[in-house]
C-alpha cells in the first residue's frame, strides 16, 4: 500500500498545480462563456464524480463497525459541529489578517464532511479500528451532502453575503449529486463487478475530474483579476490549516480517552474526525457557489488542508502502526480496507 500510495500522490499534488498553473496562463477557456463550456462541463463532472462514488459505496461494508454508536457521535459531532465552531471561532479574530473574500473559503472547509478512502486506507495502515472507519467515512460522506449546505447558507446568512437561494442550492444538489450518486448505488447490482476489475482506471478518471474542476474553478478569478492583493493569503491560510488540524486532533483524542475508548478506536476517531473531503468539496463548491469568481479562494483552503493532512496523518498512521500492541488490537485484518487509496479525497 504504500507504493500505490506514494506513487499516486506523487501524480495528484502535481496535477493540482498545473490546472492552476493552466488557469493561470489560459483562463479563457475555463471561464463564463469559454470554448470549453464549463457551465455544462463542470455539472457533467460533479454528476460524473458522484455516480462513480455511488458506484463504488458498498452499505453491505458498514455493518461491522455500525453498533458502536459512541464513537461515531464523537466522530460526527467532531465533523459536522466542532470544526465550523473553531471556524467560527479563528475568523472571529479581529484585525486584517485574512481577506474578507477567503473567510467563506476557511469555513467551507470546516463544514465540510470527512474523507472516505483516506480515513479508511490510513486507520488500516496505522492497525485501527477499520470497520469503524468505514462507517464514519460513508455516513459521514452522505449527511455532508445535506449539513454542509446548509452550514454554508446559514454562514452566507451571518456575514450578510449574497448568493443563491436554499431552495437553489437544494435542487442543484438533489439534481448534480444526490441523483447521480443514488444512480451509481442502484447500478452496482450490474456494475460492482466492472468496478472492482476497473478500479485503477475508475480512480484515474475520478482525479482527472476533479483536476478539471479544479481548472474551471480558477478560470473566473484569473479573468476577474481576484487574486491580485492575495499574496499573503497561502501563508494565513496554512496556519490556520495546521491549527484546525492540531486542535481537532487533540481535543478529539482528549474525549476518546475520557471516554475509555481502546487506542484501536482512537485512532480511527482521530483520522475520520480530523480529515476534510477534497473530492466531494470540489464539485460541491462547484454546485453551492456557481460562477462565483471568488470560486478559486473559496477552494483554497481545502487544497492546502488536503495536503498537509495527507502529510501529517500518513507519519502518525506509520508511527502507530509499529506500537507494539498494535496486532492485539486491530479489530478487523487491513484487508477490510483493500481498494481505498490515500489519494481519492
Amino acid at each position: 500500500m504504500e507504493a500505490t500510495t506514494k506513487k499516486k500522490l506523487d501524480w495528484f499534488l502535481p496535477g493540482m498545480v498545473v490546472a492552476v498553473g493552466l488557469a493561470y496562463f489560459f483562463p479563457e477557456p475555463g471561464a463564463h462563456g469559454g470554448w470549453l463550456y464549463p457551465e455544462l462541463l463542470t455539472k457533467a463532472g460533479v454528476a460524473l464524480i458522484f455516480f462513480l462514488h455511488g458506484v463504488a459505496l458498498s452499505f453491505a461494508s458498514l455493518r461491522a463497525g455500525a453498533f458502536q454508536w459512541r464513537l461515531h457521535l464523537v466522530v460526527q459531532l467532531c465533523t459536522f459541529l466542532l470544526f465550523p465552531l473553531l471556524g467560527l471561532g479563528i475568523l472571529s479574530i479581529p484585525g486584517g489578517w485574512i481577506a474578507a473574500d477567503l473567510r467563506m473559503g476557511v469555513f467551507y472547509l470546516c463544514a465540510l464532511p470527512s474523507t472516505v478512502s483516506s480515513s479508511i486506507a490510513l486507520t488500516a495502515a496505522a492497525k485501527g479500528n477499520v470497520p469503524a472507519a468505514v462507517f464514519n467515512a460513508t455516513l459521514s460522506s452522505v449527511i455532508g451532502v445535506a449539513l454542509t449546505p446548509l452550514w454554508v447558507e446559514w454562514y452566507r446568512g451571518a456575514a450578510a453575503g449574497g448568493g443563491q437561494a436554499l431552495s437553489d442550492v437544494v435542487i442543484d444538489l438533489m439534481i448534480w449529486l444526490v441523483l447521480p450518486l443514488v444512480v451509481g448505488q442502484v447500478s452496482r447490482r450490474w456494475l460492482a463487478g466492472w468496478a472492482a476489475r476497473n478500479e485503477a482506471t475508475i480512480n484515474t478518471v475520478d482525479r482527472l475530474t476533479i483536476l478539471m474542476l479544479v481548472y474551471t474553478s480558477f478560470c473566473d478569478s484569473m479573468v476577474m483579476g481576484v487574486w491580485k492583493g492575495h499574496g499573503m493569503d497561502a501563508f494565513w491560510t496554512f496556519v490556520v490549516s495546521v491549527v484546525l488540524f492540531f486542535v481537532v486532533m487533540f481535543l478529539v483524542g482528549g474525549v476518546c480517552d475520557l471516554m475509555g475508548f481502546s487506542f484501536a478506536d482512537r485512532i480511527a476517531a482521530i483520522f475520520c474526525g480530523s480529515k476534510k473531503t477534497l473530492a466531494s468539496g470540489v464539485p460541491m463548491a462547484q454546485i453551492m457557489f456557481g460562477n462565483s469568481p471568488d470560486l478559486g479562494l473559496i477552494l483554497l483552503p481545502i487544497m492546502i488542508y488536503h495536503q498537509m493532512q495527507l502529510v501529517i496523518c500518513g507519519y502518525l498512521a506509520g508511527r502507530w502502526g509499529q506500537r507494539p500492541d498494535a496486532r492485539d488490537e486491530v479489530k478487523t485484518p487491513a484487508a477490510v480496507a483493500e481498494g481505498f487509496h490515500l489519494e481519492d479525497d
